[in-house]
């Protein structure tokens, strides 16, 4: 039970280390954030509450305060990740990478949060 609880600690702080970076770069870095959302094809107006939302999703993950908003959040992330990936896909830039790593950290965040606290 430890084992797994330190699994789950792990994956999920490593989540949300790039979760943070990402909102980070949505909230201080606008500028070159809207350029490759235009890139991709996706409206720019959704650059903040997509910053915003994702810090919410750790909020909910990490003080479980409630189990609906935990698989809310990791099902917005989940979304989150295959759109990214998708979209990089398409313009074929070769940046789907950080998505696949977000994608892997997020199963095994998952997977062990339901362990652990499911």
């Amino acid at each position: 039970m430890k084992k797994n609880k330190i699994i789950f600690s792990v994956a999920t702080g490593l989540l949300s280390a790039l979760m943070l970076i990402s909102a980070g770069m949505y909230f201080f870095n606008y500028d070159e954030v809207s350029g490759v959302f235009a890139q991709l094809g996706y409206p720019t107006y959704i650059i903040y509450p997509l910053a915003v939302l994702k810090v919410l999703g750790l909020i909910a993950i990490w003080t479980r305060l409630s189990t609906t908003l935990v698989y809310f959040a990791y099902a917005g992330y989940l979304y989150d990740f295959i759109l990214a990936f998708s979209a990089h896909m398409a313009i074929g830039d070769g940046q789907q990478g950080g998505a696949v790593v977000a994608t892997l950290l997020w199963l095994i965040s998952f997977i062990y949060y339901k362990k652990v606290y499911a």
